[in-house]
């Protein structure tokens, strides 16, 4: 009997294992091999690609679908039919490199189309940074329809105004953590290594409930790239000459030559089960504006661990250093010949010019473990660090310490995605503008993704955050989101979303005490924060044309409210006798309550004319309208038109885009139009010389056209032209800012 139980337990252990395959393969795309790409077929079974690219399945015998998911790759779904005891299914997959199909992280924290998202989003390749020779990401992102840079915060759909670097409503993160100062909450774009730039993922609107205060008007996510399979070398050197303005007497450098030159070096390799990247970057730039110059060099390097017994498990650290030497200029001398030179001219005793010195640093360590049904698991951290020296006695010392836990689980029989984490954040100030000062920030937060007959995704999010500044009471804010993204047809998405978002005051804002030239800034310590929410409804169309001809319309309507929102306001807030001007001067303050009410429409066009001819075109307009809700002829005395219109806000913005490749040649344009700033602050008239005169002049709007021609010499050499403002328009953005004439780049490109 005993033997008869043996041999029978053999039969059945031998049947199941003779009805089950090994698959096995290879996941490339078409030249290098791709780690960490997820290939499964359900929940049960899936596994990752190993350093090398290699995978491998246990799978029942019989029909199966196989699927390849990967960052930046289109889903790569295959039915096969299993017999035998191995089969060989080598995959290839193809990159999203465009506009028209890419794939996103940002808006849920996992992988998602572009088309499929529930927000409004766009994304910039690294392409777009090395056509036009950009050297810090501000260049870049003034080129996406709906947003403007002005004097270095990014606004997005009319949501920010001048916040004279104090501040930001729109979050800029550099691998999903913030990268905003702990002092005035700022972004230095330059401190930004675009040399290591994978993707930028913009989402437009109030972002808060997935992360966190300063996300009010939208996300700006900067992520870094990884080693591949084969080693990888980036150089590019370029150099470039100011021309002469439009108007030859605001040329202060007379028959000498005012220059740029610079370089970004990148290199990837994997050695082992080590990921090894390494970045620098250098500029020298002797400006456009007298005394304005800039000297600067960064080195980042990002190290990653992936182990061998714990499958799915990495560790690493990314660092970025930067340090800049330069000249900030203000305030023009006035709008003659003096647009280009200074306030006071360049006289030590009366100038208005900051020179500075300024040392930036990063440390981000972090864990991440990838389970192969769907869980994951990430702790990242940030120490950031900046240290700000200048000739005026207003040095500040600022320490952001960031740590933040993830976990997430993907069910993919139910097409369902949960997220959740806590977030614990402290920052630091030592500084003669601000005394010392300390900040406390926890939160936890949220969010459900569900994909309901492959149609129709909703997702649901909460946050719920507290923030302190030191010695004073917390700040709790509870914030939600929700969105629904709906394919009508095979490739008409329409999409509805609301989010509330929320913004704790800076240090900066509360404590800030300054001066420039005549005009003070003052602290309040009683500001509060400011919230709302962002409501949009839209509809993205892919479409086709045989086998030449694939593009994209996308249209949207917008509404943002926000509550107590904070502003620099002029007023009576100094000493009468004491203070310059009788006290009047600038403070942020809680300025009430506003609405933003706007339209957008998107167009993406690729021609393939010919076999090695082809055409891109696109473009996007923008129209907002900005207004107080409680809106007074009081409130409106301040700025410089009587009507409800918020200041320092484009009611109209274009920006567009045309590119021709044939062969080894390539030509590229972009044009941007902002309309009249039509509302400033009435201050600037009376008290710089030549704003009201040079605005009055200059109220037509301004269209700006960069140009770029590359020929590919080599496999690895492009050498290209570029010409930035191409026909060498004057324009002014924040008031007394004339910005840069036209200037022509010598550029060399070199990948290995």
């Amino acid at each position: 009997m005993k033997t008869a139980v043996i041999v029978i337990f053999l039969l059945i252990t031998a049947k199941a294992h003779a009805q089950t395959t090994i698959v096995e393969g290879k996941v490339t795309d078409g030249k290098e091999s791709l780690p960490g790409v997820t290939v499964y077929t359900d929940e049960k079974n899936a596994t990752g690609t190993d350093a090398d690219g290699n995978y491998k399945l246990e799978l029942p015998q019989g029909k199966a679908t196989i699927h390849a998911r990967s960052l930046g790759y289109a889903e790569v779904i295959k039915e096969v039919v299993l017999s035998g005891a191995t089969f060989r299914y080598d995959i290839v997959m193809t990159p999203l490199s465009t506009q028209l199909s890419s794939v996103v992280v940002s808006a849920g924290k996992f992988e998602q189309k572009l088309e499929e998202v529930t927000v409004s989003m766009n994304t910039i390749k690294p392409g777009a940074i090395e056509q036009f020779s950009d050297n810090s990401i501000e260049s870049a992102i003034t080129n996406v329809t709906g947003i403007n840079v002005n004097d270095g915060q990014a606004n997005i759909r009319g949501g920010s105004g001048f916040s004279y670097g104090a501040g930001s409503r729109v979050l800029v993160l550099v691998d999903d953590m913030p990268m905003l100062s702990a002092d005035a909450n700022d972004v230095k774009w330059s401190f930004l290594p675009i040399e290591n730039m994978e993707q930028i993922e913009i989402i437009k609107g109030a972002s808060s409930a997935l992360y966190g205060s300063s996300a009010m008007n939208g996300v700006i996510n900067f992520r870094t790239g990884y080693a591949k399979s084969e080693p990888v070398t980036h150089i590019t050197q370029y150099t470039g000459i100011y021309d002469s303005p439009a108007r030859r007497e605001i040329k202060w450098w007379g028959k000498n030559t005012q220059m740029m030159t610079g370089a970004n070096m990148f290199h990837a390799r994997k050695i082992g089960n080590w990921d090894i990247v390494i970045g620098g970057h250098y500029l020298l730039d002797e400006g456009f504006r007298e005394g304005e110059t800039e000297k600067r060099a960064r080195a980042n390097l990002n190290i990653r661990y992936r182990f061998k017994k714990v499958e799915g498990l990495s560790a690493g650290v990314n660092l970025n250093y930067m340090e800049t030497f330069g000249g900030l200029f203000i305030i023009w001398n006035d709008d003659t010949t003096g647009a280009y030179i200074p306030s006071g001219g360049m006289n030590d005793s009366t100038t208005t010019l900051s020179i500075y010195h300024t040392k930036r640093f990063n440390v981000d360590p972090f864990i991440t473990y990838v389970g192969k049904k769907g869980f994951s698991a990430k702790w990242r951290s940030r120490f950031f660090r900046t240290a700000n020296f200048n000739n005026t006695d207003q040095q500040a010392f600022a320490d952001l310490l960031y740590s933040e836990v993830q976990l997430q689980q993907h069910v993919e029989k139910l097409n369902l995605t949960v997220t959740g984490g806590g977030v614990i954040s402290d920052g630091g100030v030592i500084s003669d503008l601000y005394g010392s000062r300390k900040t406390y920030n926890k939160a936890i937060y949220a969010q459900v993704d569900k994909k309901f007959f492959n149609r129709l995704n909703i997702s649901a999010g909460g946050r719920y955050e507290q923030f302190r500044f030191r010695y004073n009471k917390p700040e709790s804010k509870p914030v939600f989101r929700a969105g629904a993204n709906l394919r009508l047809h095979k490739a008409t998405y329409i999409r509805a979303s609301i989010g509330q978002g929320y913004r704790f005051p800076s240090i900066a804002e509360k404590y800030v005490k300054t001066r420039v030239g005549s005009i003070v800034i003052y602290p309040n310590d009683s500001v509060h924060s400011e919230t709302g929410w962002t409501a949009e409804i839209g509809i993205r169309q892919l479409f086709s044309m045989g086998k030449r001809v694939s593009g994209y319309v996308d249209a949207s309507v917008f509404r943002s409210e926000y509550k107590d929102m904070l502003e620099f306001a002029f007023g009576q807030y100094g000493d009468l006798f004491n203070d310059p001007l009788f006290g009047l001067g600038f403070k942020s303050v809680n300025i009430g309550n506003t609405r933003i009410d706007g339209m957008e429409y998107e167009l993406g066009l690729q021609i393939a004319v010919l076999k090695n001819l082809n055409i891109n075109i696109g473009g996007g307009y923008t129209y907002i309208d900005p207004q107080m809700s409680d809106f007074d002829s009081l409130k409106a005395s301040t700025g410089t038109v009587s009507y409800n219109f918020l200041k320092y806000r484009y009611r109209n913005m274009f920006k567009g885009y045309a590119g021709v490749d044939y062969g080894r040649f390539s030509f590229a344009l972009n044009c941007r139009y902002n309309s009249f700033m039509e509302n400033i602050d009435k201050v600037f008239n009376e008290l710089i010389p030549g704003i009201k005169q040079y605005r009055s002049e200059h109220d037509k709007g301004d269209w700006v056209y960069d140009a770029n021609i590359s020929y590919k010499i080599t496999d690895y050499l492009t050498a290209s032209v570029i010409s930035r403002n191409l026909f060498n328009h004057e324009y002014m953005g924040i008031p007394s800012q004339v910005e840069a004439p036209r200037m022509w780049l010598f550029q060399v490109n070199l990948k290995l």
